[in-house]
């Protein structure tokens, strides 16, 4: 029962850290209620449940890893908004201001204070702060100026 209930509380505490981890120790506490439930000792049980464990997180998260990683980066959202282009839908001040992204409204705030952002500007991203992008202006192209 106590290899049933540590498994739970290993995939709880997956669920708020996503690492992978939680989840391979998770897999060893089942197979140590494997073990007890085919009636083997307790000395039986925890080497079955490190052995399991130790086999999960040398060779199959790191392979689970690799599958969840976006070009070698971890798979994060924000990390894939940075340096993308959006344009201005509602003009962008230090108080408020929305910019288009992929088709999304997203909260925006210019990335050096005391900017003002006008409406229908094309910007570049450069933080993502929650929820919230702090974006650049595009500097003029040469062919603009003339």
């Amino acid at each position: 029962m106590l290899w049933g209930v540590l498994a739970a509380l290993l995939v709880g505490a997956e669920l708020l850290g996503l690492e992978l981890a939680g989840l391979m120790l998770a897999v060893g506490a089942l197979g140590g209620l494997l073990a007890a439930a085919l009636g083997a000792g307790v000395v039986a049980q925890v080497l079955v449940a490190v052995v399991v464990s130790a086999l999960m997180l040398g060779a199959v998260r790191p392979v689970a890893a690799r599958h969840l990683a976006v070009r070698g980066r971890p798979n994060d959202p924000a990390a894939a908004l940075h340096g993308v282009d959006a344009v201005v839908v509602q003009e962008v001040t230090d108080s408020s201001g929305q910019v288009r992204v992929h088709g999304e409204l997203w909260t925006a705030r210019p990335a050096l204070p005391g900017s003002v952002l006008a409406s229908g500007s094309t910007v570049w991203i450069g933080t993502v702060t929650g929820a919230t992008v702090l974006v650049h202006p595009h500097a003029p192209r040469p062919e603009e100026t003339s």
